[in-house]
């Protein structure tokens, strides 16, 4: 039986390759991706239609960050990447390509647990230690967007501490704390599902987004009671903004920090993000 590390003390690549297809969560466009083992460290990109064009997935690339993390390769956006970006960087994954037809990174059923799924099929083999798997910091960070506050402080492993609040009484105000390797990852932080609230649908269609959301890929929430229940975990929200923070980490490499998160996005995650870089 596959059994996933409990440290990243070793890095890892995919034993095979592994593909994919689904409908994009905002385009509504039906996408698809295929994803290898690559000779160079990190993630690297490549669209079907110019097979030969291979983009390194940097920090400096990302773009948009409302509602979901888009990177910008010459010219041509690719949206969503972050549960699959959390997906490889949470199991300790790197020296991958992905190739992709169309825009955006399918959604599955909102989580990553599919894409780690995927992986345990094909099995993970060893790859040289990384340079930049890991991030490593010497001094306090603390950032802040309008509420929003994100804190990295020195640490010798990577512990993650998050709160959110929300007037909905079906979220309210909930606390997560993972010690992050990848077994904790795909045990506690994989199967959340991505959410959103009923009473804000209309708004965001009207802004040409979500046109691929559903019941079938995230949890929606109507005050004090969810649409389509059951929840995996009594808190999936938290866990799933601790998925989203992985992924929006995943390419300046996941701080050996205790990182403390309170009412994350993906901008503030991309704040914290560009800080570690430089």
């Amino acid at each position: 039986m596959f059994s996933w590390p409990t440290n990243y003390e070793s890095c890892y690549t995919l034993a095979g390759v592994v593909s994919r297809e689904g409908i994009g969560l905002h385009s509504g466009d039906k996408t698809s991706v295929t994803i290898s083992p690559y000779e160079k460290e990190g993630y690297y990109v490549s669209f079907k239609d110019k097979p030969n064009k291979i983009f390194e997935l940097t920090q400096d690339l990302i773009g948009s960050t409302m509602l979901c993390t888009a990177v910008k390769l010459e010219g041509r956006n690719l949206y969503t990447i972050e549960h699959l970006l959390s997906a490889m960087a949470g199991c300790g994954l790197s020296y991958i390509h992905i190739e992709v037809d169309g825009k955006e990174i399918p959604l599955l059923d909102g989580s990553a647990i599919q894409w780690v799924r995927d992986f345990e099929e094909v099995g993970i083999k060893k790859a040289p230690r990384p340079e930049n798997f890991f991030r490593e910091i010497n001094k306090s960070i603390i950032l802040n967007k309008e509420d929003s506050v994100i804190a990295a402080t020195p640490a010798e492993k990577t512990t993650i501490i998050s709160t959110i609040s929300f007037a909905y009484k079906a979220i309210g105000n909930q606390t997560f704390v993972i010690d992050l390797n990848p077994k904790s990852f795909v045990e506690m932080i994989a199967p959340a599902r991505t959410f959103g609230f009923k009473d804000q649908f209309q708004e965001l269609s009207e802004l040409g987004l979500i046109k691929g959301g559903s019941l079938e890929n995230a949890l929606v929430c109507d005050g004090d009671k969810w649409v389509n229940p059951p929840l995996r975990f009594d808190n999936e929200p938290i866990r799933h903004k601790i998925l989203d923070l992985i992924g929006d980490l995943a390419l300046v490499g996941l701080p050996k920090a205790q990182i403390l998160v309170y009412k994350g996005s993906h901008s503030l995650n991309a704040l914290l993000a560009s800080s570690l870089k430089n």
